[in-house]
């Protein structure tokens, strides 16, 4: 390679690493949190979102509407005629300690608080087999939390065990929108495309 055209593929390697830091700075700007990207691991959130789709996140706080609580989540009890993603409410990404793996990315079902036995409440065809709060593990509600459920799951993850009582402190990121089959190429080279 010639010192001329040398120089002009340096040049083109730096402009295509500079776009793309500036594309990730604006994102994060916007977002409020890194990453601003999710690939979807699990089927969980059929067919509003679908293994191997993008999803675009924010800071729970950003974009919130008049409905959100003081955490920015609008739970799909609390909805009313507000959502994301093709359902009811917020869909929130947690992070429970201890749990290992990717974070939790479900929708934010119900908001409860400290003691509250959210059986009444809850949509009962959600609660599996459990014909009362004591027959659930966290009801009454062991603190402030909410209730989520993935979309393609029969039942809440409280119900389930998928998950405890989803501590507002634990929420990582709100979803706003998703983009089919782009997650693929980070599942791919992350080795979770077959697992």
């Amino acid at each position: 390679m010639s010192r001329p055209r040398a120089i002009l593929y340096l040049r083109d390697v730096a402009v295509v690493v500079g776009s793309v830091l500036v594309v990730g700075a604006v994102l994060f700007a916007a977002a409020g949190v890194w990453p601003p990207l999710v690939a979807i691991e699990s089927p969980s959130m059929e067919p509003s979102v679908e293994r191997g789709d993008m999803v675009a996140i924010s800071d729970p706080d950003r974009f919130s509407e008049t409905a959100a609580d003081d955490r920015g989540v609008v739970t799909a009890a609390a909805a009313d005629g507000y959502g994301r993603l093709g359902g009811a409410g917020d869909v929130i990404v947690f992070d429970p300690p201890g749990r290992t793996g990717a974070p939790i990315i479900h929708r934010a079902q119900l908001r409860v608080e400290a003691g509250e036995n959210w059986y009444g409440e809850a949509n009962a065809s959600y609660l599996g087999d459990a014909d009362s709060c004591a027959e659930l593990s966290a009801c009454p509600a062991p603190y402030d939390g909410y209730v989520t459920k993935g979309d393609n799951n029969g039942e809440y993850d409280q119900a389930t065990g998928i998950a405890p009582v989803v501590r507002p402190s634990w929420i990582e990121a709100k979803a706003q929108f998703r983009i089919p089959e782009l997650g693929w190429i980070r599942l791919l080279i992350t080795g979770k495309a077959f697992a």
